[in-house]
């Protein structure tokens, strides 16, 4: 199964306030408003002349209300079948990919649609994420795990991560030059991280030191072993034409999104809440699902006329034109 998120959709409603109208004002209404889209105003000329007096006169000022909520959906990708929607969940836009796919995975597990593997986007994956899944549900996930964003990685004549060797029975780690680290350490953190670093007065000889690191001495951080093994077989994999042929499989996500968001109006809701938003994802959901499954039904047969009745073969007997309406079947003398 494949899982790709929508971008987001505004959900907007005008809800009503009166307040007094200032003096000199003949009931105009100005509202003028930043949404996620852009800017936008409505703006509701006065009405001169009217019969209430300056005293109870008021001014309907309008607020927008904007929820803006994402949409998650999953498809099957079996190449012989059809792909059928299996999953759509609706959370505010705020919430992150990795926190909505243990609800995805759950919801699947729940109807039994859960398969061997499932593909999604790096927005969605984690090592971290990557292993649960795999303990919880049996599912591996399949997405490219996020490049390596350090300073050392980003520059070719620096030392990266990689480059360093881990003991992890001694917890000990060896620089290119040699060098055995000092202090290994675990902080409690939300994320698990080991954390090492060298002596000040082995960096301060070193002489790569300038390929090395700006400061006293160097510092590496990387995962627990068993994600750091998660991690770097992840990343080694998905450089092979193999899993890139592999993984194009989820490209076909993106025109779901496509036809969901032009086709179908995804992007604007017709509902004033979260939940009532969600019904509509599901419904155009189910939308997309006969459709596709109808282009895979037999045709259906045709039509056979019924024989005229006794008036129209009268008047065709007759050779006496009728509306076209009567004719229902082709008469033999017509």
């Amino acid at each position: 199964m494949i899982s790709g998120s929508s971008i987001d959709a505004p959900n907007r409603w005008w809800l009503p306030r009166t307040r007094p109208a200032p003096k000199g004002d003949i009931g105009s209404t100005t509202c003028t408003s930043n949404v996620a889209s852009g800017t936008s105003s409505v703006c509701t000329p006065g009405r001169p002349g009217s019969e209430i007096s300056s005293q109870t006169r008021c001014d309907l000022e309008l607020e927008v209300a904007l929820c803006v909520v994402g949409v998650h959906v999953t498809e099957t990708c079996d190449p012989d079948t059809p792909s059928v929607i299996t999953d759509v969940t609706t959370t505010k836009a705020a919430v992150h990919d990795t926190k909505a796919l243990p609800g995805i995975l759950a919801n699947l597990d729940h109807r039994n649609l859960l398969s061997k593997e499932h593909f999604v986007d790096g927005g969605y994956l984690s090592v971290t994420l990557k292993q649960q899944v795999a303990r919880e549900h049996g599912v591996g996930l399949v997405g490219p795990i996020r490049a390596r964003s350090t300073r050392q990685s980003r520059k070719g004549t620096v030392f990266h991560r990689d480059a360093f060797t881990i003991d992890w029975d001694a917890k000990k780690v060896t620089c290119p030059q040699g060098k055995v680290s000092r202090r290994w350490s675990t902080p409690p953190s939300l994320a698990p991280y080991v954390n090492v670093e060298f002596s000040p007065d082995d960096c301060r000889q070193c002489p790569v030191k300038a390929a090395c690191t700006r400061t006293d001495a160097r510092k590496v951080t990387f995962l627990p072993r068993d994600l750091y093994d998660i991690q770097s077989e992840s990343r080694t994999e998905q450089q092979t034409q193999q899993w890139l042929s592999r993984y194009s499989l989820r490209a076909a996500i993106e025109s779901t999104i496509s036809e969901f968001v032009n086709g179908h109006g995804m992007r604007q809701c017709r509902y004033r809440s979260e939940e009532k938003a969600h019904v509509q994802h599901v419904l155009t959901a189910i939308a997309v699902n006969l459709e596709r499954i109808g282009v895979h039904l037999p045709p259906a047969p045709a039509r056979q006329p019924r024989n005229p009745t006794a008036l129209q073969g009268f008047l065709d007997w007759q050779h006496i034109p009728r509306p076209r309406s009567w004719r229902v079947a082709t008469h033999p003398a017509g």
